[in-house]
């Protein structure tokens, strides 16, 4: 499999999240450069890259950023190699979500 095949999609939402929490940019632009990098075909090589992630029904993944302070969630495709960006957010935020 080649690397870098994963196309992310939605970085606005990384980047005005980043804006309004300075904190944790630096973070996003680590997990966005090595997902943008992974090899995933399947969930599972989603789970030995970020153990921690949560998987979600409809291909949907929670990563937990910045030591659980945030929460990002996206929808992958792994047949078309996209990751779509849906919404991030503090943890706070994140427990109002409905899932």
């Amino acid at each position: 499999m080649q690397k870098g095949t994963m196309t992310v999609i939605g970085l606005n939402v990384l980047h005005d999240f980043g804006l309004k929490h300075a904190d944790v940019k630096s973070q996003i632009d680590t997990w966005l450069a090595f997902v943008e990098d992974a090899q995933w075909e399947k969930p599972i090589h989603l789970k030995q890259s970020f153990p921690k992630a949560s998987i979600r029904p409809d291909n949907r993944f929670i990563f937990d950023l910045k030591g659980n302070r945030y929460r990002l969630e996206v929808k992958i495709n792994f047949a078309t190699k996209i990751i779509l960006v849906k919404r991030m957010g503090t943890h706070a935020e994140y427990s109002k979500w409905k899932l």
